[in-house]
């Protein structure tokens, strides 16, 4: 693939030199020569100096036959600019911007771009490792509005059927392996210990599915059952 990537700071160079590794045509682009020095000694790709906005730069770097390109400078309004006349105006495929400040996030979104949200994602997934001990991140789609928690049933599980256990909004299962295989179960499929349920939810949703896996561990879903 020919891809461009806009911005050679940290995340620019790392992610170029990913993408070269993986066999893709790279062209990365700088207002500052100096920024190239970001990027490893041996990198195989090709480095444009200018400003991004320009028109004329983007074609030196061969924007009419990329197939994708990554806005991830520092400056929310270069990379959605850049962004929109790639896609709007050179119909690159495949394009993605880097969110610096979630403050600007929502101008990214007003042109419907692909964002990466650094510090939204970031501060979320902190703020679930402080308090979900119960539950493991295996997947983050979009920002990390919505996730894959996996979580394994402990004894107290044993016997108790999936819409016990799953809130009624913000969270679905998504599988249930045992044994080593995994399907896609029911909502009366009885758990047994062991049990790994993988689970599609919202940070809200999450939280609910952690409360009730603390209160069946507590013993307090038995509680409520006794007169």
């Amino acid at each position: 693939m020919k891809l461009i990537v806009v911005g050679c700071g940290r995340v620019g160079a790392e992610l170029a030199e990913r993408l070269s590794q993986r066999g893709n045509q790279v062209v990365v682009i700088d207002q500052s020569e100096d920024a190239f020095r970001n990027l490893p000694a041996d990198f195989k790709g090709r480095m444009v100096e200018g400003q991004a906005l320009s028109k004329d730069v983007l074609r030196r770097a061969g924007i009419s036959q990329a197939d994708g390109l990554a806005a991830v400078t520092s400056s929310d309004s270069i990379n959605a600019v850049v962004a929109h006349i790639a896609r709007e105006e050179f119909d690159v495929p495949s394009v993605v911007v880097r969110n610096f400040n979630s403050r600007w996030r929502s101008m990214h979104e007003a042109f419907g771009l692909q964002v990466v949200s650094s510090s939204s994602w970031g501060a979320q997934r902190i703020e679930e490792l402080l308090y979900h001990q119960e539950t493991r991140t295996v997947f983050s789609a979009g920002n990390g509005e919505v996730e894959l928690y996996e979580f394994l049933a402990r004894a107290e599980l044993e016997g108790r059927s999936l819409s016990d256990l799953i809130p009624e909004s913000g969270c679905v299962v998504a599988a249930l392996s045992r044994a080593g295989r995994a399907v896609i179960p029911e909502p009366n499929q009885l758990l047994k210990e062991g049990d790994a349920i993988v689970v599609s939810a919202t940070l809200d949703g999450s939280e609910a599915l952690r409360q009730r896996l603390q209160a069946f561990y507590q013993g307090e879903p038995e509680k409520e059952k006794q007169p």
